[in-house]
């Protein structure tokens, strides 16, 4: 018997994947596709989603809380981005997101009703690199949230009668920035934040302005150079991504990531959002004052941003 209860679903796929077995064969693009389901799952179930399916190029998740279904689907939209395994003939693989909230029938390996099949539309009206989610989602949404996103397009999907409103959340940082009038019309407010990057008595910080990005490894053109026979010679990126910082793991022994809340997190060829205060351990746990410990916090303030009719 089936199991009745409201859950938000995600659906998630490569934009373009018969193109890739044409152009680089059946087993390389293979590959590739697995590289980037394996993101996708990753992401789902950091969050606290599960993976119902995967389908070839395509996984199908679900999440009890809209938010954390946001913070999945960006975190993959950066990892596959960022991923340097993902160039095809110059151009990067791409995936397109689409997420509805609604009621389901849970069974154990599969999940069915309406909102399905809306979340799939959502995903059908996605383009390369975008997150596409109906006024169910935008509703249940943190301010935070929806200060990001955009109304796109008003449509009736198959099988229902209503109208759906559709939103695009702007999950890349020049997104974000292009639409701060618009956010400054809604909140008035814009939340600067930055990171405090500590290994062995140097401090190094970060911020979504002036600097926004910094490099970790045992090479010497690091901005952080931390030595160790498992630290790769471009171990990892800290970038400023959507209202926070991520970790962009470019190494062959991955990163171990642990915060002060006792959430530990590992990851390889991968990115994760850093948050509050915790250590990264390159290649290896993090340990206390140890060479390939890097202690990092999380700092956010609230500066005014100016109404469009100030700053004319």
């Amino acid at each position: 018997m089936g199991k009745d209860k409201e859950l938000v679903i995600l659906f998630a796929d490569v934009v373009g994947s018969t193109r890739l077995f044409e152009v680089l064969g059946d087993l390389t693009a293979r590959d590739k596709v697995a590289i980037c389901v394996d993101i996708m799952r990753g992401a789902t179930e950091q969050r606290g989603g599960s993976v119902v399916k995967t389908m070839g190029d395509e996984i199908l998740a679900t999440f009890e809380d809209c938010d954390k279904a946001m913070d999945a689907a960006v975190q993959m939209q950066v990892a596959i981005e960022a991923h340097p395994e993902l160039d095809v003939d110059g151009q990067h693989i791409a995936i397109r997101i689409g997420c509805h909230f609604g009621p389901v029938v849970l069974e154990t390996r599969d999940v069915f009703g309406a909102a399905v099949h809306t979340a799939n539309r959502m995903t059908s009206q996605a383009k390369a690199g975008q997150i596409i989610i109906t006024d169910s989602i935008f509703a249940r949404l943190s301010d935070e949230w929806r200060a990001i996103a955009r109304q796109v397009d008003v449509a009736v999907p198959r099988g229902q009668q209503g109208e759906v409103t559709i939103f695009e959340v702007l999950w890349q940082h020049g997104d974000t920035t292009s639409m701060l009038p618009l956010i400054a019309t809604i909140t008035e407010q814009h939340r600067s934040f930055r990171i405090r990057l500590t290994y062995l008595g140097e401090e190094l910080i970060l911020d979504d302005r002036e600097r926004a990005s910094a490099t970790l490894g045992r090479g010497q053109e690091n901005d952080l150079v931390i030595k160790g026979n498992l630290v790769s010679r471009l171990h990892a990126r800290i970038e400023a991504g959507k209202n926070r910082f991520m970790l962009i793991d470019e190494s062959t022994n991955g990163s171990f990531v642990q915060g002060q809340n006792g959430d530990d997190a590992f990851v390889r060829r991968d990115a994760i959002p850093l948050k509050g205060k915790g250590v990264i351990g390159l290649g290896r746990v993090p340990e206390p004052q140890s060479y390939h410990t890097v202690e990092f916090s999380c700092e956010e303030g609230t500066d005014t941003v100016p109404s469009p009719s100030e700053s004319a």
